[in-house]
C-alpha cells in the first residue's frame, strides 16, 4: 500500500520515517497529482490554520474531500484532526470536513502548556501521546466511536475509514496508532 503524508507544513517526517518502518511505501503528498497517486493518507500534525490555508491555496482541500468521500482511508493526528472535522471553533480555519466531529483548537494554551500522557486506546492499549497545543473534541456524531479519551473527552476517534487523535504519536515514536491505521481502518 502506498500512504500519502500531506506535506505542506507539519510533522511530515516523522510521520514518513514511522510508516516506512511498518513496511509500508510512504510519500509526501504536495499536490493534487500527488493524492491521486496514494491509496491512503495522513494529515500530520502541525499548525492547522497554516496548513488549511497551504492546502485551499494548493488546491487540495475539495480532492482530499473528494478522495476520503469515496473511500480513501485517511488518518489526522492533532492539526490532521482540526482539518477533518465538520466544525472547528476557536478560529476560521479551511477544512475538509469529513468527520462528524467539533472541535476546539488550542484547547489545552499555548506552547508551553504542552504535557505527555499515557492514554488507553481500545485494541490497542496504553500509548505515550504528545499533547501540544492540542485541539478537544466537543461533540461526536452518532457515527463516531470513540477509541480513547482523555480528562473525559473524546482523544482518538474513527468514523469508518477516518481516524483522528488530538496529540501526536509520532513525536513519541508511537507506532501502534498508524498500524492500526494500516491493519484496521485502511481494510
Amino acid at each position: 500500500m502506498k500512504i500519502g503524508v500531506f506535506a505542506l507544513q507539519g510533522d511530515v517526517r516523522e510521520h514518513l520515517s514511522l510508516l516506512q518502518a511498518l513496511g509500508h511505501a510512504a510519500v509526501p503528498v504536495k499536490t493534487t497529482p500527488d493524492l491521486e497517486a496514494v491509496d491512503a493518507l495522513v494529515i500530520p500534525g502541525g499548525e492547522s490554520t497554516t496548513m488549511g490555508f497551504l492546502a485551499s491555496e494548493h488546491g487540495l482541500i475539495e480532492p482530499i474531500r473528494k478522495r476520503v468521500e469515496a473511500g480513501m482511508p485517511v488518518f489526522g493526528t492533532c492539526a490532521g484532526a482540526i482539518l477533518l472535522a465538520r466544525e472547528v471553533r476557536g478560529g476560521d480555519v479551511p477544512k475538509i470536513g469529513v468527520l462528524d466531529i467539533a472541535v476546539h483548537r488550542n484547547a489545552y494554551g499555548r506552547q508551553v502548556d504542552s504535557f505527555e500522557q499515557d492514554v488507553a486506546v481500545d485494541g490497542i492499549g496504553t500509548i505515550t501521546a504528545v499533547f501540544i497545543r492540542a485541539p478537544v473534541i466537543d461533540e461526536v456524531g452518532e457515527g463516531v466511536e470513540v477509541l480513547a479519551s482523555h480528562d473525559g473527552r473524546p482523544a482518538v476517534v474513527r468514523q469508518g475509514r477516518v481516524l483522528a487523535a488530538t496529540f501526536h504519536p509520532e513525536i513519541a515514536g508511537e507506532d501502534r496508532l498508524h498500524r492500526f491505521f494500516i491493519e484496521t481502518v485502511c481494510t
